[in-house]
């Protein structure tokens, strides 16, 4: 369900797929976390998709991989799934060591309909996943306090779907939400321990940084667009 044909279509996929969305405690505290994240290349028409896998609590890098993939539907704020999704799949795929929960950067439950990228890969994996934004899509809340932890409610439509989080001090905060499989709670204070003395959680800076370096790279880096590679740390 990631290929529609027009807006009226993804829209209503999405609305099919938010009712399995399901909010519940982890089973257990994770051992690997992921981190994912994509860039584009408007030139060629290409998605560069990542996943950075780094072992829980310590954030030691155990696998990363990336992958491009042509796309062709556009950029339309709250269909972010169908550009990014279908690349970040791939690479899942390909992985040999898959965390147990997924940060991905995007929104989650704070969605005008309830399912961002990373609710939608959640339902779509049956994975526990976070989204992690550096920028609000829908909701109003407090601003937190200044100091890295703090973190306030963000509601929408009278519902609390995440949290404005303050991962470093003095520094703008984040938009978290549960993605799937997750709970409030949880995605708050595990994109926080996945949190070093950056802003942005350890496993979404490699995959950013991953994405980015293969799409400086090119198409012709590997003759083959759609498989960049992967590396498994040992």
């Amino acid at each position: 369900m990631l290929n529609p044909q027009n807006y009226q279509e993804a829209l209503a996929w999405q609305e099919a797929l938010r009712h399995k969305v399901r909010l519940e405690p982890l089973a257990r505290i994770p051992r690997l976390v992921g981190g994912a994240d994509a860039a584009y290349d408007k030139e060629n028409g290409l998605a560069y998709g990542a996943i950075a896998v780094f072992s829980f609590p310590d954030l030691t890098l155990v696998e990363e991989a990336a992958l491009a993939c042509p796309t062709t539907f556009p950029y339309i704020p709250g269909l972010l799934t169908f550009r990014e999704a279908p690349v970040l799949l791939k690479v899942w795929a390909g992985l040999r060591r898959r965390p147990e929960v997924l940060l991905v950067d995007g929104q989650g439950l704070a969605h005008p309909r309830g399912l961002g990228i990373a609710s939608h890969l959640g339902v779509l994996l049956d994975l526990p996943t976070i989204g992690v934004a550096k920028s609000r899509l829908v909701g109003e809340g407090e601003e937190p306090g200044d100091s890295k932890g703090a973190a306030s409610p963000l509601f929408h439509q009278g519902k609390a779907v995440g949290w404005i989080l303050r991962t470093r001090s003095g520094v703008k905060p984040l938009y978290v939400s549960p993605g799937h499989r997750v709970s409030l709670s949880e995605c708050r204070d595990l994109t926080l321990a996945c949190v070093k003395q950056y802003r942005i959680p350890e496993p979404l800076r490699r995959a950013d940084w991953l994405s980015r370096k293969q799409k400086a790279a090119g198409p012709d880096h590997t003759g083959k667009p759609e498989e960049v590679g992967g590396i498994l740390v040992e």
